[in-house]
């Protein structure tokens, strides 16, 4: 909430903060319920259900808003851009076959929150922005793998790294206002490409099928 109330008044800077802070939430909830035997303690509560109804709004609604409302994709690719990344999402959200037998996605995962704040730090033509926003809406859909940096135990030795730096850049790029001039803005795309292509790249060596 407090990262829409900062997207409502344009605070884009401040959104991002606190989608940060969701972020590092993001990665402590479910490893601290399945300590906790949260399952066992209190079955009342649908813990999978509740996790995918907060990642919809903070990976999801929310950045979807910003980038519209921002003008980053100005005009019709700003309403193709809600749209697809809104309906896809609450497709993917609800598909019974997005993890894979190792815990990572089947399709990518709807982490839209990690694509846009590179959107808004290195800000590309529109053009850009606009197949990037379709190669991954697409993407969700087909059969690529993309790691878990918790949970997919092949390479977390170096994938939980690069979510936790990611998490660092993303946080340093919204902290100094998105700069062009911020060395985060490096850190953040480098760190993206690896998240994004890992899983892919493992089908690849070794051969694997969803």
């Amino acid at each position: 909430m407090l990262a829409m109330l900062a997207a409502v008044e344009g605070e884009w800077s401040l959104m991002y903060l606190w989608l940060v802070v969701a972020f590092v939430v993001d990665g402590f909830d479910g490893p601290m319920a399945r300590h906790f035997h949260v399952k066992k303690h209190a079955p009342q509560f649908d813990g999978v259900l509740l996790d995918l109804i907060i990642d919809y709004l903070t990976y999801v609604f929310i950045p979807a808003f910003a980038l519209f409302k921002s003008g980053l994709m100005d005009g019709w690719t700003g309403w193709f851009a809600i749209i697809v990344i809104t309906f896809t999402s609450a497709l993917y959200f609800a598909d019974t076959r997005m993890k894979t037998k190792d815990n990572s996605f089947s399709g990518f995962p709807g982490c839209w929150n990690m694509v846009i704040i590179v959107i808004f730090a290195v800000q590309p033509n529109f053009w850009v922005s606009f197949t990037m926003v379709a190669a991954l809406a697409v993407a969700m859909f087909l059969p690529i793998k993309f790691v878990h940096p918790v949970r997919t135990v092949r390479w977390r030795w170096i994938s939980l790294p690069m979510a936790v730096a990611w998490t660092f850049f993303a946080g340093w790029a919204a902290w100094v206002d998105f700069d062009p001039q911020s060395w985060a803005h490096w850190g953040l795309v480098a760190t993206s490409i690896y998240l994004t292509l890992a899983g892919a790249a493992q089908q690849l060596i070794f051969q694997e099928k969803l």
